[in-house]
């Protein structure tokens, strides 16, 4: 049996103490590599003493503008790259990397709210990716043990490490398909995903627009849920971002009367059958046996329910995205944004291409370039009826699964219709095993199925655009932490989050 390391213990930052803070930090951080790059201490504005998130210190994942601090998506496209031109240099060879003259909406609200930014994390080079690997400033290593070296998950991994080995009280991260989700089941913390359309995403960089979402690791339920309140405010700067009208037809359904009595009585907690895949180890079902218990014993009662679409989901997530991700990295080349690399001599510079693809091909790692043919590939006209077109029928029939199932209408469909019969939340594990062995030695240039298989629990809930929580429920046979997720329909977070209360949910320590 692998023997635990001692707890980490929770920095704590004040303003007198930053370069002590920092000290200490870095030297956490050099054995899991979680941070990119640390605040010197200074902030670009007021930050309010005395607001709701005052004395929480909060990281930032690596693809979240910060007007302070380089933002590099963990790419060498814009790591050692200017802004937009080459005016930006000092030097033949010298290339800043990339720092945005703004604040990404969420990164303002933090520091209004009285948040301390404390860096920026590591990540999946412009969040593709599942075990946190592939990022040009090399992989996340997972806090929990000394002996071996597995996965923090991906792609928010640097921030799911930073909080567990408490760098921080919590940390931004984003969610395509199971990137805030992941890393907080293998780390044994909290990782909210919220709805599709709640944060905003101005300021974050894109990898798939439609699926995108701006989330929050925590080291525990009341500090995600505090960071999310401050954060869930509508930006019209966002073209994404749900309304004020939506928003509130939502609230109408949220429960929380369990909350206060303690007692689960009428509560009805679906059990998806198809969340339990071939692939699924043994020992991730004991934790969630466990929690059904718990569930049973307060009240709640279990219901099965089937989502018949859930095994094309996978397939058809990487279509979209990868097809969403081809088109919004077309940006990045390197002449008017990201890494430039001179073509090299007896090159024809009349030809687009040849002037693009040095950049590309250097500024891009393996991964990214897999996506970015994979999604060309399936917006040719060749292909777009059989891949991109069929992919999107399956996402609808996905979402018609969900909706099918739950009490709540769907209050961004325009039939509110009410399930009597149907579930208030849905309970399933958050990923098929506990954390994967790291391969130090991997860049991400040999592709591994087992790595896209990680998302096959995760998948569905991001196709629909629900909010999911993942929450620590215990050890896996192997002795590292298991997640369990609660989905819920759009816009009931306060339900997912009000039920991780009552069953007391706190982080898992390393």
């Amino acid at each position: 049996m692998r023997v635990l390391p001692k707890p980490w213990g929770r920095l704590r930052y004040t303003h007198t103490s930053t370069r002590t803070y920092a000290t200490l930090a870095e030297s956490r951080n050099a054995r899991i590599n979680a941070f990119v790059h640390f605040s010197n201490g200074s902030e670009p504005g007021q930050v309010s003493p005395d607001g709701p998130l005052s004395g929480m210190t909060i990281a930032v994942k690596d693809n979240i503008c910060t007007s302070d601090m380089p933002t590099t998506c963990s790419s060498l496209m814009l790591k050692g790259a200017p802004g937009t031109t080459s005016l930006y240099r000092t030097g033949p060879d010298f290339q800043p990397d990339f720092s945005s003259p703004y604040d990404a909406t969420v990164v303002q609200l933090l520091r209004t709210a009285g948040a301390k930014i404390v860096g920026k994390t590591n990540c999946d080079e412009f969040g593709m990716g599942s075990l946190n690997q592939c990022s040009v400033h090399g992989p996340v290593i997972n806090p929990f043990g000394e002996s071996e070296s597995r996965s923090a998950g991906g792609s928010s991994g640097g921030s799911a490490a930073a909080v567990a080995t408490g760098l921080c009280d919590a940390a931004l991260g984003t969610d395509t398909g199971g990137s805030i989700r992941l890393p907080a089941s293998y780390c044994g913390v909290v990782g909210l995903k919220p709805s599709y359309g709640l944060l905003s995403r101005w300021g974050v960089v894109s990898f798939a627009d439609s699926l995108d979402c701006v989330g929050i690791i925590a080291k525990d339920i009341e500090s995600a849920e505090s960071v999310f309140d401050c954060l869930n405010i509508y930006d019209p700067r966002d073209p994404t971002a749900a309304t004020q009208e939506v928003r509130g037809k939502a609230l109408k359904s949220v429960l929380s009367d369990f909350l206060d009595t303690g007692s689960l009585s009428g509560l009805r907690i679906g059990i998806p059958s198809d969340y339990f895949p071939r692939e699924l180890h043994p020992s991730v079902v004991d934790p969630l046996r466990a929690l059904l218990a718990d569930l049973k014993a307060h009240g709640a009662s279990m219901v099965s329910v089937s989502l018949p679409s859930t095994p094309y989901a996978l397939s058809a997530y990487y279509v979209i995205a990868s097809a969403e991700a081809s088109s919004n990295l077309a940006r990045y080349d390197g002449v008017q944004y990201g890494l430039h690399v001179e073509t090299p001599p007896g090159s024809d510079k009349r030809k687009t291409a040849s002037v693009y693809s040095h950049s590309r091909s250097r500024g891009f790692g393996p991964e990214v370039k897999r996506r970015i043919l994979l999604g060309t590939y399936a917006l040719t006209a060749d292909a777009f009826d059989n891949y991109f077109l069929q992919a999107q029928r399956v996402r609808k029939l996905v979402r018609r699964d969900f909706d099918r199932v739950f009490r709540a209408p769907d209050v961004l469909s325009t039939h509110l219709e009410t399930n009597q019969a149907g579930v208030d939340i849905l309970i399933h594990p958050s990923a098929i095993r506990t954390a994967p062995q790291l391969d130090r030695d991997s860049t991400g240039s040999e592709p591994n199925l087992d790595s896209y298989l990680q998302d096959v629990l995760t998948v569905p809930a991001s196709l629909a655009g629900l909010p999911a929580l993942s929450v620590p429920m215990g050890f896996g046979e192997d002795g590292w932490p298991v997640g369990v997720s609660l989905v819920g329909q759009w816009g009931h977070e306060k339900t997912i989050l009000n039920l991780a209360k009552v069953l007391g949910v706190s982080q898992l320590s390393p």
